[in-house]
């Protein structure tokens, strides 16, 4: 996982892009994992409320990607928790991004991957297997398209169609 880049410097490098193909999401996520910095390809999952598919995707190996979850922005219900952060971890995952909320704040924090949400909800979902992956998503009104390549660090977050670093 790359870890040698600046947000601000690619957004320096790229504000003038007009094309689409570079993307900045609003600043409303707060950081939880242990790395702070955090980049790779997007592997996305869209679901409501339910956390079987964010489940299954961080259970697979990450192969140093990251995962980004669209959880209709609800604040809810945690999508993602200790359990599933030590998952990630473990698998590989170079990072979570989640439109929507987490639990068990201090096992995150000690989980050796990014991790950001909207915010910390103790409530877990229910389970009923619903959801889809690999599939274009709309996080925070910002298109993210399986294969882009998401950069996050202490600035931000941006997402590119290309890898640019």
């Amino acid at each position: 996982m790359t870890t040698d880049f600046a947000t601000c410097d690619l957004c320096d490098l790229h504000k003038n892009d007009g094309s689409g193909a570079f993307r900045v999401l609003p600043p409303v996520f707060r950081d939880f994992g242990a790395h702070k910095r955090f980049a790779g390809p997007v592997f996305t999952v869209k679901c409501f409320e339910d956390n079987s598919f964010v489940k299954a995707a961080v259970d697979s190996p990450g192969e140093g990607r990251v995962l980004v979850v669209d959880g209709g922005a609800s604040l809810r219900r945690a999508l993602v928790g200790g359990n599933l952060g030590a998952a990630a971890a473990r698998n590989g995952w170079a990072g979570v991004v989640v439109d929507g909320c987490v639990r068990d704040v201090a096992e995150l924090a000690a989980c050796a991957t990014g991790i950001r949400a909207l915010g910390a909800m103790p409530l877990p979902t229910e389970k009923r297997n619903e959801g889809q992956r690999e599939i274009a998503v709309q996080i925070q009104g910002v298109w993210v398209r399986p294969g882009d390549w998401l950069y996050a660090d202490e600035d931000g977050i941006i997402v590119s169609a290309t890898k640019l670093v």
